[in-house]
């Protein structure tokens, strides 16, 4: 027979199990509805304190085996919502732990399993991800949830072959004329690798030969702020958009340990020789990034040096391919790109598509040569080109510059310069006076594509007048082969592939089958092969 006292300490025990269930009933009531009502914050502090009820029951009361039972459910709840709450918010590294200590008390948790791959398709871990969804498929709450878990199986399955094979496609998008769904992107690294770079630091290095427009490299970026600019904003505008920039990167970096170490590994401009050259797989997000340094490192003055010298402006074709007007400005991270350095000669081209980067060959690069793309427009003379590099905080030592600096004729390339730059002389003369020119300076190869890209504003004007094509038509060479010799060196381009259309356009032969394939193989250099000919041919308006 039990003693008066043992039975009341049992009714006490009652009493006491009774109230904390009424508590962490209210508890759990008041968090359901934060959550329901999107004020995350609010809701991790609920859940918090269920989280810390339940521990300290746990680990100081002794609870009996139903009780214990109860406990660990509301435990894993709790977690399970926490991290749920946290990943609205963007914080993917503490949500990641949540989850685990969740799984840790229910390894098949339905809802664990489903925020858990929800994350990881966040952070482009789609092999991770997809294992979360078929675990969670296997639980009888998946018949309850067909449509939900069936979409993320189906859009990690996809994600995991795009980022493997790099077989994207936007041809329906550009064919609806950017109208609709943005194109889904996953990250994707093709062939390439991080070596030291002889332009600067570190470069992205081909690792074979690639012919023009294979899909280098897809990447989603940090952070992206944009706005609509018009030519007359002042400098304040640019400061807005600047300061907007800088405060999402240092966001981003906060909620997330893995962009925060991968931030870490860039240059701020200071002692690139002794930086540490990382592998590739670094970026390919299938394990977590292991850096337990990297927060420390990053303060603001070392983050605003990265930003400085890493951000990328997004250009003109990207505003015409995302379907925005002229006055469209954006200014972005994108780690992986940011390892890729300028050079005058690039062989390399961008796109950025919703917040993707995509870099694809702008010309054919042979196995082992460095990636390069242009930083300010290329296709100018070698003093406007130090201008934007000295802005840039940089002097371009690539070879095109070299060959323009160091050639005994540049005090006559320079007069051709300022007579192109004041405008008031026929174009036409001045390009038959650069051809002639470079016969007698006996200009070779390569040499030729530098200067003709160097006063590609002279051939293009040229070129595009049927008046000055029949006053300098036989005196100079055929806008093809000028075409031919200016890509070579620069890549494809916009403005060259206008030429190319005009020149096409006055012989009649803008149906031939090898114009055609010409136009397609000048196209893919400016665009990639991400789409099939219809709509590459509605790009270059064939």
């Amino acid at each position: 027979m039990r003693g008066v006292g043992t039975l009341e300490q049992e009714e006490d025990m009652e009493v006491e199990v009774d109230e904390e269930d009424e508590r962490m009933q209210n508890l759990r009531s008041k968090a359901t509805e934060l959550l329901l009502r999107e004020e995350y914050n609010e809701s991790i502090q609920i859940y918090s304190q269920i989280i810390s009820i339940c521990q300290e029951s746990i680990s100081t009361k002794n609870p009996d085996g139903a009780h214990l039972n109860k406990l660990q459910k509301t435990l894993c709840l709790a977690f399970s919502n926490r991290a749920e709450a946290r990943a609205r918010l963007l914080e993917f590294s503490e949500a990641l732990k949540d989850c685990e200590e969740a799984l840790r008390i229910e390894k098949s948790h339905f809802k664990t399993l489903l925020c858990k791959g929800k994350i990881l398709l966040s952070l482009n871990r789609y092999s991770a991800a997809l294992d979360c969804f078929k675990a969670a498929n296997l639980d009888p709450q998946a018949n309850e949830n067909f449509d939900v878990v069936n979409g993320f199986l189906e859009k990690c399955k996809k994600f995991e072959f795009l980022s493997r094979t790099g077989a994207f496609d936007v041809s329906d998008w550009v064919l609806s004329g950017f109208r609709g769904k943005m194109p889904e992107f996953a990250e994707y690294i093709g062939a390439v690798e991080i070596k030291k770079s002889e332009i600067s630091g570190r470069g992205l290095f081909a690792t074979k030969n690639v012919e023009s427009g294979t899909l280098l490299l897809v990447t989603k970026a940090v952070a992206v702020d944009r706005a609509i600019m018009p030519q007359d904003s002042g400098e304040n505008a640019q400061l807005v958009i600047w300061k907007n920039f800088i405060d999402k990167v240092e966001e981003s970096a906060k909620k997330c340990t893995e962009t925060s170490s991968l931030i870490s590994m860039l240059s701020a401009g200071e002692d690139e020789g002794s930086l540490e050259v990382p592998d590739i797989g670094v970026f390919r997000h299938e394990t977590e990034v292991k850096s337990g340094t990297s927060c420390e490192k990053l303060d603001v003055r070392r983050m605003m040096g990265i930003l400085d010298v890493n951000s990328i402006v997004e250009d003109a074709i990207s505003a015409k391919v995302l379907g925005k007007n002229a006055d469209y400005q954006g200014i972005g991270l994108w780690i992986l790109a940011s390892f890729i350095n300028h050079s005058c000669d690039p062989n390399v081209r961008r796109l950025h598509i919703g917040d993707h980067v995509v870099v694809h060959a702008s010309r054919d690069v042979k196995a082992g040569e460095e990636l390069t793309f242009a930083y300010f427009d290329v296709l100018s003379p070698l003093n406007s080109r130090r201008e934007m590099a000295k802005n840039w905080g940089f002097k371009c030592m690539c070879k095109r510059c070299k060959f323009e600096e160091n050639v005994s004729y540049k005090q006559e390339l320079r007069e051709i310069d300022i007579v192109l730059g004041k405008g008031l002389v026929d174009m036409g003369s001045l390009v038959y006076r650069l051809e002639e020119g470079m016969r007698r300076w006996m200009v070779r190869g390569k040499g030729k594509g530098y200067l003709r890209a160097s006063f590609w504003e002279a051939y293009s004007k040229v070129f595009g007048s049927e008046k000055m094509m029949r006053k300098w038509g036989r005196k100079i060479p055929e806008g093809m082969m000028v075409v031919d010799s200016v890509v070579d060196v620069v890549g494809s381009d916009e403005r060259i592939v206008r030429v190319f259309m005009e020149g096409l356009k006055r012989g009649g032969g803008i149906n031939g089958v090898v114009e055609m394939e010409k136009g397609m193989k000048l196209g893919r250099g400016i665009y990639g092969k991400v789409m099939k000919k219809q709509a590459m041919r509605t790009l270059l308006q064939f």
